[in-house]
């Protein structure tokens, strides 16, 4: 079987038709966008029937889902590798794990849109539910971490902290970092907005700064 890419033929041998539905949808999403995605379109560029796909999906969601989980599990790894146990300081590494966000949403835009504007309810997809906690999990560990160098009674909680960096740096990424259309222009770097961001946010709470 076969399916073509960019005006390139591909092959995949027996056992890899998921594979190939799941790189036909992120095509699909580059070209048409979310609501451009469906069961049928995936499978003519895939190189099979229309039936195909239900071999190893149920429906065009848990295809999406199935990609965007993927998506999620590389993001928790990319976050973990920035955030690097904390090391050499934490704000700096918090710094690394924005930063990481950031290039993830750039090099990453078709399977950014399946993580984040499909639509899917995570509960109803519970590979997708785990793979999305874990990458989150990345970021309240070290916002766990840099809380506990903010002195005095008025330490914020954890879980706000990691809520509001995560709102900032998914903001700074969807309107600004991604590598799409759906890019608006800005006089200066996503990365030095986020910098900026993240410096002003971090100085109100009293975390320490790099």
């Amino acid at each position: 079987m076969s399916w073509t890419r960019n005006g390139e033929t591909r092959s995949y041998h027996h056992g890899n038709l998921k594979e190939a539905l799941m790189r036909a949808t992120l095509d699909l999403i580059v070209e048409k966008g979310i609501a451009g995605v469906t069961f049928a379109e995936a499978a003519r560029r895939a190189g099979v029937s229309a039936a195909a796909p239900y071999r190893h999906f149920r429906d065009r969601d848990e295809m999406l889902a199935a990609v965007a989980t993927v998506g999620f599990e590389r993001l928790a790894d990319a976050l973990a590798a920035a955030w690097q146990g904390g090391r050499p300081r934490p704000a700096a590494a918090y710094e690394r794990v924005g930063r990481a966000y950031l290039d993830f949403a750039r090099r990453n835009p078709a399977e950014y849109v399946a993580m984040f504007e499909s639509g899917l309810p995570a509960e109803a997809h519970e590979g997708l539910k785990q793979a999305g906690d874990r990458a989150f999990g990345v970021l309240r560990e070290a916002a766990e971490v840099l809380v506990s160098h903010i002195p005095g009674p008025g330490r914020p909680p954890a879980l706000m902290v990691a809520l509001h960096t995560w709102s900032l740096a998914h903001g700074v990424a969807s309107l600004f970092g991604r590598a799409d259309t759906s890019r608006r222009k800005l006089p200066m770097g996503p990365e030095e907005l986020l910098e900026a961001g993240f410096l002003v946010y971090l100085k109100g709470l009293g975390a320490p700064s790099d």
